[in-house]
C-alpha cells in the first residue's frame, strides 16, 4: 500500500531543456503577434504556462480571452518538439537514478506537480526518457494558479492508488519559491533543490522544509526525507 507521495516539478528540477521552452514560446509569440514580438519581462520560472500566456498577451495589449490563450499555447506546443531536438538540454544530477530508486520503495508513489501544460510535460519528459515514471500529475491545464495545482495532484494520486495521502506524507519538490508555496498550500512538505536560478539560501528563506544543492546523492535524499522504511 502506498502511504507516501512525492510530487516533482519538471524544469530545473528534473531536467534543463537548454532553453527549449522559452525558445518555443518566443516562436509562438511571433507567430501570433508579429516578428518583433517577444516575451518581455514576463516572469517564467515557477509559473504556469497558462499564467505566462495571460501576461504575455496583456503585455502586448491583447485581452487574454480563453481563445487567445489557447491559440498562443497551441503554437507553443507546435514548436516545442522541434526546439527540444535543437537545444542542448540534459537531465539534472540524480535523474533518472532517483526515480528508479523511488519506484523500488513499496510505499512510495510519485507524480508530477508542474506549471507545464500536460502535453508540454509529456514532450519534455518523453524526450529525456523519463515519462514512463509518471502515471499522473497536475498541470497548467488544471489551473493558471500554481497554488491550486496541489489539490488536483492529491485527487489523482488518490484515484491511482486508492489511498488518501496525509499532508505530512506528501513531498513537493521544486527549484523555485513558487514550488515551495505550492507545497505549503496543501500543507505538504516543501523540498527545494538549488538547480535553477534560486540559491539554497533563497529556498530556505521561502520556507522550504528541506533543501538540496542537487539530487545527485540519491540515498541521502531518500534518507533525509524519511522515504525508506527503517
Amino acid at each position: 500500500m502506498k502511504t507516501k507521495l512525492v510530487l516533482f516539478d519538471i524544469d530545473q528540477t528534473i531536467l534543463h531543456s537548454g532553453g527549449a521552452g522559452e525558445k518555443a514560446l518566443t516562436l509562438a509569440v511571433r507567430d501570433r503577434l508579429g516578428p518583433k514580438a517577444n516575451l518581455g519581462n514576463v516572469e517564467i520560472p515557477g509559473k504556469t504556462d497558462v499564467w505566462i500566456a495571460h501576461r504575455i498577451l496583456e503585455a502586448h495589449g491583447i485581452e487574454p480571452t480563453g481563445e487567445e490563450v489557447e491559440l498562443l499555447l497551441n503554437r507553443y506546443l507546435h514548436h516545442l518538439e522541434a526546439t527540444l531536438a535543437s537545444t542542448s538540454g540534459r537531465l539534472l544530477p540524480g535523474f533518472p537514478e532517483l526515480l528508479h530508486a523511488l519506484a523500488c520503495l513499496p510505499d512510495v508513489a510519485i507524480g508530477l506537480l508542474t506549471g507545464n501544460l500536460r502535453r508540454g510535460a509529456e514532450l519534455k519528459l518523453g524526450y529525456y526518457g523519463v515519462l514512463d515514471h509518471f502515471a499522473f500529475g497536475a498541470y497548467a491545464d488544471d489551473s493558471h494558479d500554481r497554488n491550486r495545482l496541489g489539490q488536483f495532484a492529491q485527487k489523482r494520486a488518490r484515484e491511482a492508488h486508492g489511498t488518501e495521502f496525509q499532508p505530512a506524507d506528501i513531498f513537493v519538490i521544486g527549484d523555485t519559491p513558487h514550488d515551495i508555496a505550492c507545497g505549503k498550500a496543501i500543507h505538504a512538505r516543501s523540498v527545494g533543490v538549488a538547480t535553477g536560478r534560486y540559491s539554497r539560501a533563497e529556498l530556505e528563506a521561502a520556507g522550504a522544509d528541506f533543501v538540496f544543492d542537487d539530487m545527485s546523492d540519491v540515498q541521502d535524499v531518500i534518507r533525509t526525507l524519511g522515504l525508506a522504511r527503517a
